[in-house]
């Protein structure tokens, strides 16, 4: 059997389609490698949990394939990203779960479309996010006392992507990640994301999305200045501006009827913003 059966499923999305800066200058030139191969590796398997073509149980046997590489339990080639990322945590003595709770996440995505409260979301967020800064902590030889501000980091992110992605998610996958308790309170159904425009009721649900990423990101400011790295400090620092700059746009503008991202320029001048800050602190 091969890849195209039971492996990857490439959307062709990239480091360059993220919000966020992935193994940029400001990441040491040794540990590129690492973070090209973590990122790899969870490209793959969000591209397979994501595939509007693929049955849930075929994502669900997909990723469980991923999960053994990555324990080492086989060495089917179809996985060859799990293996990689599995040289990179021998290398680096880093904990597989970084790798796993991403599966775990994503497995969820197959049979799960809908998120009843903002703490079910976060749960979610703590597996499909938080492992991303975790591993990055962990390459740095960052304390683990961190995590928290790492998580709150991580998870605001992927709820900005959520915000950006509602309307997509829905119509692609039927994939909504807005509390649904909140959409009851505000007078919002799912269908209201087919519009080309937000109503009322669907505005203040978005708003309230926004409201719990500012309180994330409250904790998420004292992270680069706790940071030991100077190197991964800086690139935290314009992750976080960047973070914070989409927020304000999201509560601004409205994601059914635009793509709400920052460009080359509003990107670069949100990354000089969040270093400027941290330099002057």
């Amino acid at each position: 059997m091969d890849a195209a059966v039971k492996g990857e499923t490439p959307s062709g999305k990239g480091a360059a389609d993220e919000n966020f800066p992935v193994g940029s200058w400001l990441i040491p030139r040794a540990l590129r490698p690492h973070v090209a191969s973590y990122y790899a590796f969870a490209r793959a398997i969000d591209d397979i949990a994501d595939n509007p073509d693929l049955a849930a149980d075929d994502k669900v046997m997909r990723l469980e394939g991923f999960a053994a590489a990555l324990n080492g339990q086989n060495s089917d080639p179809v996985y060859a990203k799990a293996h990689a990322l599995r040289r990179t945590l021998d290398a680096t003595g880093i904990s597989a779960r970084h790798g796993l709770d991403l599966i775990s996440a994503f497995k969820q995505d197959a049979v799960k479309p809908r998120y009843e409260t903002w703490d079910e979301l976060i749960d979610y967020c703590l597996r499909s996010a938080a492992p991303v800064g975790r591993f990055l902590c962990d390459l740095h030889g960052e304390d683990t006392a961190l995590y928290p501000l790492s998580d709150a980091l991580c998870n605001a992110l992927q709820v900005i992507n959520h915000l950006q992605d509602c309307a997509k998610d829905y119509a692609a996958m039927d994939r909504v990640y807005l509390p649904q308790e909140w959409m009851r309170a505000e007078g919002a159904t799912v269908e209201d994301l087919k519009n080309t425009s937000a109503t009322g009721g669907l505005r203040r649900v978005l708003d309230r999305c926004v409201t719990g990423t500012e309180a994330l990101l409250a904790d998420a400011r004292k992270l680069p200045r706790a940071m030991n790295h100077r190197s991964l400090a800086a690139e935290t620092a314009v992750i976080v501006s960047i973070a914070d700059t989409l927020t304000a746009r999201l509560s601004r503008q409205d994601p059914l009827a635009m793509r709400v991202a920052l460009g080359p320029v509003g990107a670069a001048s949100a990354a000089a913003r969040g270093l400027l800050r941290l330099w002057y602190a």
